[in-house]
């Protein structure tokens, strides 16, 4: 994977710090997105000098276009997105504002959707085309209460993989999507820890009696995005010690 680069958005954390840390194992330059300045200095300076910080807001539309140009003027490829960014919000439907229910699409869904079409036309003039990973979730598999928005976001995210996986197929570009389950990360702990009852459903329904590490997703995304993968296109993977299929 020499001389490949990578971008990882939402990076500076969690499964995006796992997963940019891994792909510089297997021997790409990544460029990490977020929009905290401050925790992407800290993370590009764990992930040391084969890592790029680019702070930027990923529902920010108008500002992709110029970020991708820059990466490409800069880097001269693209080679794997992984739209690792997003939010949450855990509300009562009947508390949902309008707004609320926008600003997760914005960033789950549309900024998903803005920054790929942009890799996209790079990707597709390129003689070896890439890859796309999205990041999906548990909260598309089976409903969930009390995260809407979230929830509503992640569904979509798994049908436009398999939009984008019919349409891009024919130009060489792979596209899949991860679907972590419940991983120990900050966000997962802010879910859980302040509802035990889901927690003890959670842990319940999962055969492997435990919950996951962002290394696992990492591992799950480096296979997808080599050529060990390369006749895998258009699923989406679940990696959730068997919670999805748990009763």
């Amino acid at each position: 994977m020499n001389k490949k680069v990578a971008i990882v958005t939402g990076g500076s954390s969690g499964l995006g710090f796992a997963t940019a840390q891994q792909l510089i194992a297997d021997g790409m330059t990544v460029i990490i997105t977020g929009r905290d300045g401050e925790k992407l200095q800290g993370a590009k300076q764990s992930l040391g000098d084969h890592c790029v910080a680019k702070q930027i807001d990923t529902s920010d539309f108008d500002a992709l276009p110029g970020f991708i140009e820059d990466i490409v003027s800069n880097y001269g490829s693209i080679d794997v997105l992984v739209n690792n960014a997003g939010i949450n919000m855990k509300k009562p439907v009947a508390d949902v504002s309008n707004e609320d229910f926008q600003k997760i699409l914005d960033v789950n869904l549309t900024g998903v959707f803005a920054l790929s079409r942009e890799v996209i036309k790079v990707m597709s003039t390129q003689e070896t085309k890439g890859v796309i990973i999205n990041i999906s979730s548990m909260a598309a598999q089976y409903g969930l209460p009390y995260v809407i928005a979230y929830s509503a976001s992640k569904t979509a995210i798994d049908g436009m993989t398999r939009a984008l996986a019919v349409e891009l197929g024919p130009v060489g570009i792979r596209v899949n999507a991860v679907a972590p389950g419940f991983i120990h990360t900050p966000m997962t702990a802010k879910a859980l820890d302040s509802d035990p009852a889901r927690k003890a459903k959670v842990m319940g329904r999962t055969p492997m009696g435990k919950m996951g590490e962002p290394q696992d997703i990492a591992d799950a995304i480096s296979f997808l995005v080599s050529d060990r993968a390369k006749f895998i296109h258009g699923v989406v993977l679940a990696v959730d010690g068997g919670n999805s299929i748990g009763f």
